[in-house]
């Protein structure tokens, strides 16, 4: 690799770094604040909030790598011809595809990036996410009820806890349980600490009184216990058997999925589309970065035509995204549509690579040219001061 690749390579990653950082943490900010329940309602640690939250980055990533490539790459190359480095680089005889030649190889280690991403980290990181997610839902019991405040779990059901000691030991516990209306349980008890086994989840209670009020009898129940379980499984919401969505499963759970699978006999399509979008995941930056250099990798000389060539480059990038988007949600009801998205993304890569090959400069019609100048002029002399 020679200097001047060197120097492309360096500031276009450089650039994808810093873009996808950037548009990364705004979107995972907005998605985080939606667990912000995680640390208010549940109890839970900051630490527990971010690993929660940040499991799902490499989905994010995967979506977001693409387009923070094309503008790293339409940001290096619009600095190289705003220096006139790239006349420069034409006139000493560079090829286009020498010029290409250090893009294409950042494309490359996206491309292999988004197919790692795309193939298992990402559904891992879902997998794990759901996995977690159940896991603080069986550990809600522990993690909910706060000392000294009247926690209500359900509609009628409200726990109180003087104290936590080490080892997940409570102090002073009182339960009032209204849910059965022809009912009400009044429980305190000294001592208490929750037990999970494969009956479910329990508070087991020591050294207290229950205390019971039925419907049409005038005096309470009372009864003394050395130990007492009180059954809370109902609010573990904690399933055996995980169910994982299409977004969930691994790349080769795609190829070959199980003909019992319950998700698979519901939407068999969901599957098609899952697998044909893992796919043609890690074909986008390659053919973006394409696109991208047809643009703008041509020598130009003059502002409107580099202009043309930016708005030119992120409309034809987010039209082709938006097409494969409208094919992976078609494929879901016709496998040909698939199908239509392998052939435009080939179309578009042999089309791109055309202009570059052959040196094609992409310029606006002299007619629009001419029109955009004209209104350019009008508008400096409205708003030009007197």
């Amino acid at each position: 690799m020679g200097s001047i690749d060197g120097y492309i390579v360096r500031t276009t990653f450089g650039a994808f770094v810093m873009v996808l950082a950037s548009l990364t943490g705004v979107i995972w900010i907005t998605q985080a604040l939606r667990g912000i329940d995680l640390m208010t309602s549940q109890g839970q640690t900051i630490l527990v909030f971010i690993g929660f939250t940040g499991l799902a980055i490499p989905s994010l990533i995967l979506i977001i790598a693409p387009i923070a490539l094309v503008i790293a790459v339409a940001y290096v190359l619009n600095k190289l011809a705003t220096d006139s480095e790239i006349i420069v680089m034409n006139a000493a005889g560079f090829r286009p595809w020498a010029l290409f030649r250090p893009f294409l190889l950042v494309a490359t280690v996206v491309s292999l990036a988004v197919l790692a991403l795309s193939f298992y980290i990402a559904p891992e990181g879902l997998r794990r996410l759901k996995q977690w997610d159940y896991e603080i839902a069986a550990d809600v019991i522990s993690n909910v009820m706060q000392t000294s405040r009247f926690m209500e779990l359900d509609g009628g059901l409200t726990i109180f806890v003087r104290e936590r000691q080490p080892g997940g030991r409570m102090v002073n516990v009182f339960i009032d349980d209204r849910r059965n209306p022809k009912e009400r349980d009044s429980i305190i008890a000294d001592h208490g600490f929750v037990v999970k086994n494969e009956r479910g989840t329990f508070i087991v209670l020591e050294d207290g009184t229950l205390e019971r009020f039925e419907q049409g009898k005038h005096d309470p129940a009372l009864v003394a216990f050395e130990s007492y379980a009180f059954d809370m499984s109902k609010f573990t919401n904690l399933s055996k058997n995980i169910i994982y969505s299409t977004r969930e499963r691994y790349f080769w759970q795609l190829i070959s999925p199980d003909p019992n699978d319950f998700v698979y006999i519901q939407n068999p399509g969901q599957f098609r589309a899952e697998f044909h979008d893992r796919l043609v995941a890690p074909l986008y930056p390659l053919i973006f970065v394409t696109l991208t250099f047809a643009f703008l990798g041509a020598p130009r000389t003059t502002r409107q035509s580099r202009a043309f060539s930016i708005t030119s480059s992120v409309a034809a990038v987010g039209g082709l995204r938006i097409a494969g988007f409208a094919c992976s949600v078609l494929t879901m009801r016709t496998p040909i549509a698939a199908y239509v998205q392998y052939a435009m993304l080939g179309a578009t890569l042999v089309l791109s690579a055309y202009v570059i090959g052959k040196a094609v400069i992409l310029e606006p019609p002299p007619a629009l040219t001419e029109a955009i100048t004209r209104w350019s002029e009008r508008l400096t002399r409205r708003f030009a001061p007197a």
